[in-house]
């Protein structure tokens, strides 16, 4: 018995057996995308893509699928019923749509403009499930060329044809035309100036831009797909979305706040106040990428803030999104911010907090749903999220990609940026703020050279000489100068002995003291030593082995402890150093870049509360850095200094600059991202892949874009192994846990939803090598089979360290 003729299906909705139209769902995403694409001036290049991507949808193959998946089509009546698991991921309905805009733009204009035109909206729809995919593929074949070239009865473009509702051809017949290839050739034309703020633009730089571009309206395409399916399945989200934001409130509550901080009148707060005004002042200027240099104590959080909202207003801005260095520091800036900006009774939030990448890869529907897209006035997020925003592979982080434009973009820390993505960095953020209406802000106290780079051809910074937000850094730096840096290092280096008497001494003398260690395994081994001495309650350990809830338990801990007078002694890995808003007496800091020890000076009398006070570099007799190469580096260049300084003070902004000088020149061969044979099929760079793929054997193909972009995408890793994020029994984690297993039978969206933001805070991410030990002792478990999720065991959970990849018990240490 054949199926009745019913409409064609895009999606079908479980909760009420309710079916989305392939027509609508067509139009509903070229509607979204066609909005998105107007960042790049390209809305009917949006809305083109969004009505063609799942154009093979049309055909009979995918209408059996989903009407057998469904139950639409019965298994003993119908002919037409198929299995669907022995389909699944199997049925291709992103070729055809593909092929179409291929044979519509290719043969229009000349010297291949319409191929390129074509290539570029090709690839975005061809690539909708997966990422974007090679144009080159490692090994030189022409990969764009084999997708296009697929056969008909494969890729069921000649049915879709047929099958397709006249009024989406010929929607999309009066937009492949001379008006969206002009429309997209302009923007090109800009991409490939040869000069951008007065300085050349490379051939590398300008195959950079255009794949950058085609990726960013691949993001416009992915969002609005998502956000379609989504709001189809839960209708009631759609109200939730690109609310308007009146910055106007945000201002008022934070000025508000700031006139009942500035009663409390001390010297340092007079400093952060004139910082404060600076950086108001200056928000008024034109759109651009600034430093903010500013010693560390100094208010950089609020005064941020404070030009972020008057920036975002004056110039009718979307989002502003800090982008910070560890999850240690996201939830400490999202409590600060909220307290000044949100109310209790709003109908929705200000502030979006997203830690770690809960959600896998691999999406399922579900995951799909949770996903976040950074919709939110006010984002806080890590800089991983955002490198892999910008590169990595598959459709997760390139969704995101869009939601900067029309921002301001607060990088915290800006030093901690990875230096194999430098040139990466670098172009990115020069495209978003030359194309995208984006202003970026560099905020440290250890302003890096991204603008002063050994190998410019590649990218480097682009900031104008007076989009320096403070001009006189050397004299705020001497205003607030607290501490003094005492270089220990020994010949010999000092033993697990010697550094625990000095900690314990400087704890007795100051009554507090925090060392910063480089590795986990230090600084358990001194905190089990010290607890022989000092009781539980006086003594504290920090590692990111503990989920963000657990640290931001003992910060709240030290900090009533230290407002109290009382004692604290704490060891934590560099974690704390990096914008942390703690107060410590004294400060013992194992030997690492100055950029570090700077940032460890920050906790070091911060309020200055003393007159002076110290902070003690030593050296470890024993220490396994070997595969920590940037603390490795970092050490060496450090002693360079201490050897050449001639009695300057070491926190001083020149010597900061020699550091980073000699750090940077040495390593200037790794800026670019570098590739093994395995990763790339040959000794080679992820910029180059990204850009002209000069060392591909075919890179002569006749192609207009030759990058290997899956490839890359697949390479990348914003951190130097992936991890595995894990959520951990740690109090209300426990619960959560609990929760999303009882998700399994009937799936509740919303619930799913609030549940895994939530977990953002209880999971831990793990390295490859912690992760394979887990898995052997069978101390994770997958909370939905497929889903990709994964739960620790109580048992390999300590109150004191975290996780844990044996058994533990309350005072058990296990070195990781």
């Amino acid at each position: 018995m054949k199926q009745k003729n019913k409409p064609y299906i895009a999606h079908f909705r479980v909760a009420d057996k309710k079916e989305q139209t392939l027509d609508n769902h067509l139009r509903e995403v070229a509607a979204i995308a066609k909005k998105l694409a107007t960042k790049i001036n390209v809305p009917e290049a949006g809305e083109l893509i969004g009505l063609l991507h799942d154009f093979g949808k049309y055909s009979s193959q995918f209408q059996n699928y989903i009407k057998s998946a469904t139950g639409l089509l019965n298994p003993d009546i119908d002919d037409d019923y198929v299995n669907t698991k022995a389909l699944k991921g199997k049925i291709d309905h992103s070729t055809a749509g593909a092929q179409w805009v291929w044979e519509a733009l290719g043969k229009v204009g000349k010297n291949g403009e319409g191929k390129l035109c074509g290539q570029i909206l090709a690839l975005c729809i061809a690539s909708h499930h997966s990422g974007l995919i090679d144009c080159l593929k490692p090994e030189g074949v022409n990969g764009f060329k084999v997708r296009m070239d697929k056969e008909d009865e494969k890729s069921n473009l000649s049915e879709c044809k047929h099958n397709a509702d006249a009024i989406i051809l010929e929607q999309a017949g009066q937009l492949a035309d001379k008006p969206l290839m002009s429309a997209i050739l302009k923007q090109i034309k800009l991409l490939t100036q040869q000069e951008q703020h007065g300085q050349l633009i490379s051939e590398t730089i300008k195959h950079f831009y255009i794949g950058f571009w085609t990726r960013f309206l691949f993001s416009c395409l992915i969002d609005a797909d998502r956000i379609n399916s989504a709001d189809f399945e839960i209708p009631k989200n759609a109200s939730y979305r690109n609310k308007a934001v009146s910055w106007i409130i945000a201002i008022n509550r934070l000025e508000l706040f700031l006139t009942e901080q500035q009663a409390n009148d001390t010297p340092i707060n007079a400093i952060r106040n004139t910082i404060s005004d600076t950086c108001k002042n200056r928000a008024q200027d034109a759109q651009g990428i600034y430093t903010l240099t500013v010693p560390t104590g100094g208010g950089k959080t609020y005064a941020s803030l404070r030009y972020a909202l008057y920036h975002a207003k004056k110039h009718g801005l979307e989002r502003i999104i800090y982008i910070i260095p560890y999850t240690s520091i996201i939830e400490q800036n999202a409590q600060a911010i909220r307290k000044v900006i949100e109310q209790v009774g709003e109908d929705y939030s200000w502030v979006l907090e997203h830690h770690s990448n809960l959600e896998p890869e691999t999406q399922t529907w579900h995951s799909k749903l949770a996903a976040e897209n950074w919709d939110a006035p006010i984002v806080l997020t890590t800089m991983v999220q955002f490198l892999e925003t910008l590169f990595s592979g598959g459709t997760r982080g390139a969704r995101r990609l869009h939601q900067l434009s029309n921002s301001v973009i607060i990088f915290d820390e800006i030093q901690t940026l990875p230096i194999n993505c430098t040139h990466l960095f670098c172009n990115a953020l020069n495209f978003l703020s030359t194309y995208t209406k984006t202003t970026a802000v560099l905020c440290t106290a250890t302003q890096p050279l991204l603008d002063q780079l050994r190998s410019s051809e590649k990218g480097q910074l682009l900031i104008l000489d007076e989009n320096h937000l403070i001009p006189d850094v050397r004299q705020l730096f001497d205003q607030l100068k607290r501490v003094e840096i005492s270089n220990k290092t020994k010949p010999e280096g000092w033993s697990e002995e010697e550094i625990a008497e000095l900690a314990l001494s400087e704890f007795k003398v100051k009554g507090n003291c925090l060392v910063i260690v480089n590795t986990k395994a230090w600084a358990q081994a001194l905190y089990v030593k010290c607890s022989k001495t000092v009781d539980a309650d006086s003594l504290f350990h920090l590692s990111t082995n503990q989920c963000s809830a657990h640290r931001s338990e003992l910060f709240r801990r030290m900090r009533a402890r230290l407002a109290d007078g009382l004692p604290v002694l704490c060891f934590s890995t560099q974690l704390i150093e990096a914008g942390v808003d703690i107060d410590f007496a004294s400060v013992i800091r194992f030997l690492a870049g100055l950029d570090s020890i700077a940032q460890a000076a920050g906790r070091c009398n911060r309020n200055g509360r003393l007159d002076t006070a110290t902070v003690h570099v030593v050296n470890p007799s024993k220490e396994t850095i070997d595969q920590l190469i940037d603390i490795k580096v970092g050490q060496e260049k450090t002693r360079r200094v201490f050897s050449e300084i001639d009695g300057k003070a070491l926190l001083d902004p020149e010597v900061i600059a020699l550091y980073f000088r000699y750090y940077f020149y040495d390593r200037a061969d790794e800026m670019a991202y570098s590739l093994n044979e395995k990763q790339a099929g040959r000794i080679d760079t992820l910029l180059s892949l990204l850009s002209n793929n000069k060392s591909n054997i075919h890179r002569e193909e006749p192609l207009q874009l030759r990058q290997s972009f899956m490839t890359a995408g697949n390479a990348f890793k914003a951190i130097d192994a992936p991890t595995q994020s894990v959520i951990v029994p740690y109090e209300q984690g426990e619960q959560l846990i609990a929760e999303l297993c009882g998700l399994s039978t009937a799936f509740n969206a919303p619930g799913y939803y609030a549940c895994l933001k939530q977990a953002q805070k209880f999971s831990v991410n793990v390295f490859p090598n912690v992760w394979k030990k887990l898995l052997e002792q069978k101390a994770v478990h997958e909370i939905h089979p497929g889903e990709g999720m994964y739960c620790l065991d109580e048992r390999y959970y300590s109150p004191e360290f975290g996780l844990s990849t044996e058994p533990v018990g309350k005072t058990e240490a296990i070195i990781l």
